[in-house]
């Protein structure tokens, strides 16, 4: 008898970056299933504006190649590569258990792929499924707080109202009696800090003396305001990832004498201080869990068919762009 069954229908089509500024759709072939894995049909994905631009633009250093691959990732940076994170679909075949169930994985936008049992996670009935493409936003972000330490009472400060921003706003809003402000330099964001029920702020306006500082913007003006903002021996944690890009920042005005702690924060590990204790799939079932929160709905931006996806990217990946991001409908 053999140990793998031919999907229904094994025929996909995937997304491929190709060159810089260029991607297209590519057929790909799922192969039989083996008695664990799951065929996977996708309803939603989500667009990385950070990082997927940084791949478009081609602008990905070769030092991070091997760290900056997808669990399912093929391909080779710069050009061709298939890339994406942040998929939502139904079990179609697998498993006991799983087969119908709504999933989330670690893959790139293709319209029906096949994994591992291990790598589908269910979706809790109280998370739905656009929604549920935030769940990887959502373990950086909680990742984030892991690295800065926030506790309760803590004044946090967030620079950068992007996805990745706004959800670590959202988390921190949780903490009992944290003092939570989002500054951004688009004042139109200040409409979803209200339904996440924390402050905003314009750069100018910005609330120093924190405890912790966020900086997710990615950009030299918004790391200098960010150690601004800090209080004494406050801790800074850099979220953003620059790619190829070189930074010029002040270092030496009030950062010794105030004794300023600037860490970075990476989601491709958990953190030191819960290592031991927490796994991988732990940590992504946990933020899968907190997107059970109707607030972060706000967060949800465009829908555009998967068949039309090459020909927007540029304007989707645009760093002017309106929204907070886009989803990606199959």
């Amino acid at each position: 008898m053999s140990s793998t069954v031919k999907p229904k229908n094994n025929s996909a089509l995937a997304l491929w970056y190709v060159a810089p500024g260029k991607a297209e759709l590519r057929p790909a072939t799922n192969g039989d299933l083996r008695p664990n894995d799951v065929l996977v049909r996708s309803l939603y994905s989500g667009l990385s504006r950070g990082t997927e631009r940084l791949i478009f633009e081609g602008k990905v250093p070769e030092m991070e190649w091997s760290r900056m691959k997808a669990p399912a990732q093929e391909g080779e940076f710069p050009f061709p590569v298939k890339y994406g994170y942040s998929a939502v679909g139904v079990a179609e075949e697998g498993p006991a258990g799983i087969k119908g169930k709504k999933v989330f994985a670690l893959y790139p936008h293709q319209d029906r792929f096949v994994i591992p049992a291990e790598r589908a996670f269910i979706i809790p009935e109280n998370v739905p499924p656009r929604r549920a493409t935030l769940a990887a936003n959502m373990e950086t972000a909680l990742n984030i707080l892991w690295d800065g330490n926030a506790q309760p009472a803590d004044r946090i400060v967030i620079v950068g109202g992007g996805i990745v921003g706004m959800l670590v706003a959202a988390l921190s809003s949780r903490l009992p009696g944290a003092d939570v402000t989002l500054v951004d330099i688009e004042a139109s964001r200040e409409a979803i800090t209200k339904k996440l029920g924390v402050g905003f702020a314009l750069p100018d306006k910005a609330p120093g003396e924190a405890d912790v500082v966020i900086h997710t913007t990615a950009s030299a003006d918004g790391l200098s305001l960010a150690l601004k903002l800090a209080g004494v021996e406050g801790m800074i944690v850099e979220a953003s990832w620059f790619g190829t890009g070189m930074v010029n920042v002040a270092l030496g005005d009030a950062f010794h004498s105030r004794r300023l702690r600037l860490i970075s924060s990476q989601v491709g590990n958990v953190c030191a201080s819960r290592a031991k204790r927490w796994t991988t799939r732990r940590r992504l079932e946990a933020a899968i869990g907190m997107l059970a929160d109707d607030r972060l709905d706000a967060l949800l931006g465009e829908e555009v068919p998967f068949a039309e996806l090459p020909q927007q990217l540029s304007r989707l990946l645009s760093p002017k762009a309106p929204g907070l991001g886009a989803l990606i409908r199959y």
